[in-house]
């Protein structure tokens, strides 16, 4: 396991949260992360597969992804799935619909998962009394949606390769930003085909071949659950990927 990347099991008190060591986030006082720390209400696992939230179900909690991955989806009535977007730690997830409404969407566990749980109505307790911390909040908002409008643009324009091309580098830096790169540049990778399909909008064969071809052309190697890239340059002009230096997050 690569140091910076923590541990399943959530210490329990957020000064000594790892996801903070690994310097993706933004620093905050120790008063603050004792005030973030009298919001939490408690931690809950979930292992892989494990629903976290069902659509149309009534939400009235936020979560902050503290380990393993998860993701957001909605169906159609015929079980047509559309993955929203990749959940990796630190991702704050809840502020999709109002306060203690159905649920917009559903949250399912890729691999076994650590959550810390808020309830939404401390969010009104955060702006009165934290305002840059409700002011991060809103940003982090305003970031996922910023995420939903790339999806959008990829779902919408991009070809089967630049979609695919474009998955595996949005991925991988968001993993490299949060330290969950190994020694040999590879990267734990729980995504099946059906995933990457899901989430990109294209069939099942289609999304074999593309990978398959990307493989061919020596841009990524995909084997036994580990994602490495062999050639980010060419990865990233197809796609079309252009690297901005990493800023540090929010983290509730």
């Amino acid at each position: 396991m690569n140091p910076a990347t923590p541990s399943p099991a959530c210490p329990p008190t957020c000064r000594e949260c790892q996801l903070r060591d690994s310097g993706a986030f933004t620093p905050v006082s120790p008063a603050t992360l004792d005030f973030i720390e009298s919001l939490r209400k408690g931690v809950t696992t979930f292992v892989a597969g494990d629903t976290v939230l069902r659509e149309s179900d009534p939400n009235a909690r936020m979560f902050t992804l503290y380990a393993g991955w998860a993701f957001r989806y909605k169906t159609l009535s015929d079980g047509r799935r559309q993955i929203l977007n990749f959940l990796l730690p630190g991702d704050l997830v809840g502020l999709q619909q109002q306060f203690g409404e159905p649920s917009a969407h559903g949250i399912e566990a890729l691999t076994d998962c650590t959550l810390c749980v808020f309830q939404n109505d401390s969010l009104w307790t955060v702006f009165r009394e934290h305002p840059r911390l409700g002011y991060d909040i809103t940003w982090l908002s305003a970031h996922e949606e910023g995420h939903v409008d790339d999806n959008l643009l990829t779902t919408g324009r991009r070809n089967a390769t630049e979609r695919v091309a474009m998955l595996l580098m949005h991925l991988y830096r968001r993993m490299e930003r949060v330290g969950m790169v190994e020694a040999d540049g590879a990267v734990a990778f729980p995504l099946n085909q059906q995933h990457i399909a899901d989430a990109l909008g294209l069939s099942l064969v289609h999304t074999n071949k593309t990978l398959r071809r990307l493989a061919t052309l020596g841009l990524h190697e995909l084997r036994n659950g580990r994602l490495r890239l062999l050639n980010t340059r060419a990865l990233a002009r197809i796609a079309e990927y252009y690297d901005t230096p990493p800023r540090q997050m929010p983290l509730l």
